[in-house]
């Protein structure tokens, strides 16, 4: 896939959970302020501390979201698979990054929203920056959902049912 070929962008938003809701003319319309990019495995997408200047809409392989743990080192928080999209915390709230972006797979591929043109897009196509907030939230609820899920369960074995410490 080259770098700007929007036809080719655009088959590969059909595959994105984003195009459910969108119709082929939208896909192709948003293929059009994305571009394509290829990480090898362990390279890093994106890096905590700077500004989230852009979204991250996984194609083919996987990322890895990853923090700082407390010994310094480092821990995976999540894995975001095809079809799901990363960085929007940084991107919507335009803090610094509090977590690294990683390729998980020798050939990751990503396609890219800059804010730039995902602030041309909300006045020229507001439909589709509807979708993508959607797409957002939901990305954002699963990983509520699951850091909740691992806290309880780290809390449940480290206090017992019910202990809260």
């Amino acid at each position: 896939m080259s770098q700007t070929d929007p036809v080719e962008i655009g088959e590969f938003l059909k595959q994105h959970h984003l195009a459910r809701s969108l119709t082929l003319e939208e896909i192709h319309t948003l293929a059009q302020y994305v571009t394509h990019a290829r990480f090898t495995q362990d390279q890093v997408i994106a890096e905590w501390g700077t500004l989230g200047d852009a979204l991250f809409f996984c194609v083919q392989g996987e990322m890895a979201i990853v923090h700082h743990s407390a010994d310094g080192g480092e821990v995976e928080v999540v894995r975001v698979k095809e079809g799901q999209m990363a960085g929007e915390m940084s991107f919507f709230d335009r803090q610094p990054r509090s977590a690294r972006i990683l390729a998980k797979a020798a050939d990751t591929q990503v396609l890219v929203l800059t804010r730039a043109h995902y602030q041309r897009l909300k006045v020229e196509q507001p439909y589709i920056t509807t979708n993508i907030l959607e797409q957002a939230i939901i990305s954002l609820d699963h990983l509520f959902r699951n850091l909740s899920q691992d806290y309880s369960d780290f809390s449940s074995y480290l206090y017992g049912k019910g202990g809260h410490g």
